[in-house]
């Protein structure tokens, strides 16, 4: 079983974007992806959450070539969408893994966009310290905040992330850059 194929933006080596939605990606490079990572699983006799990154290469065919850029043996910050947009998010699976619970295949309910929340939204220009606009952005249609409750901001740290959800993909975007105005974000 598997989650839908994400598609994550990177800045400065750091996830800064997922998306997630129906035909977000070629449906062959889909199926390559999952493909790639059931084998992978399978070959590791693994049991549990798995997130597998790849990297799309110009090999010069239609969709291009997979590079496995990373493996995560846990949840994974680009699945936090699950949280939101999923009838099971990647946590519960994990929990049910270990448990020895039942593992059913989870739906995406919505299309979902999550935007990681670095400490850097907790200075301004100027380097002194400010609270981000979560009230602006919660007022926004389909918003999840998730805090880590983390004491201390530092700029490139993991603080949370926001999770978008919508009726459709763009809606879902709409909203997702409308939160990235609003928290001084740059667009995608």
């Amino acid at each position: 079983m598997h989650f839908p194929v994400q598609r994550n933006l990177h800045r400065d080596g750091i996830l800064s974007v997922t998306e997630v939605y129906e035909e977000n990606m070629p449906p062959a490079l889909s199926s390559k992806a999952v493909a790639a990572a059931k084998f992978i699983a399978s070959h590791l006799h693994y049991v549990g959450v798995l997130c597998v990154e790849f990297f799309v290469v110009d090999d010069g065919s239609a969709d291009g070539a997979l590079v496995v850029n990373e493996m995560a043996p846990r949840p994974h910050n680009s699945g936090h969408y699950t949280q939101n947009a999923c009838t099971l998010s990647q946590f519960d699976l994990q929990v049910r893994a270990m448990a020895g619970l039942p593992l059913v295949q989870p739906r995406q309910h919505s299309p979902a966009v999550m935007l990681n929340l670095l400490g850097d939204l907790w200075f301004a220009a100027d380097g002194s310290e400010r609270s981000p606009a979560w009230d602006a952005v919660l007022a926004l249609p389909g918003t999840h905040l998730h805090l880590y409750g983390k004491l201390q901001a530092r700029r490139g740290r993991k603080m949370g992330h926001l999770n978008i959800t919508a009726a459709t993909a763009e809606q879902a975007r709409t909203t997702a850059l409308q939160a990235c105005a609003l928290l001084g974000l740059p667009p995608f």
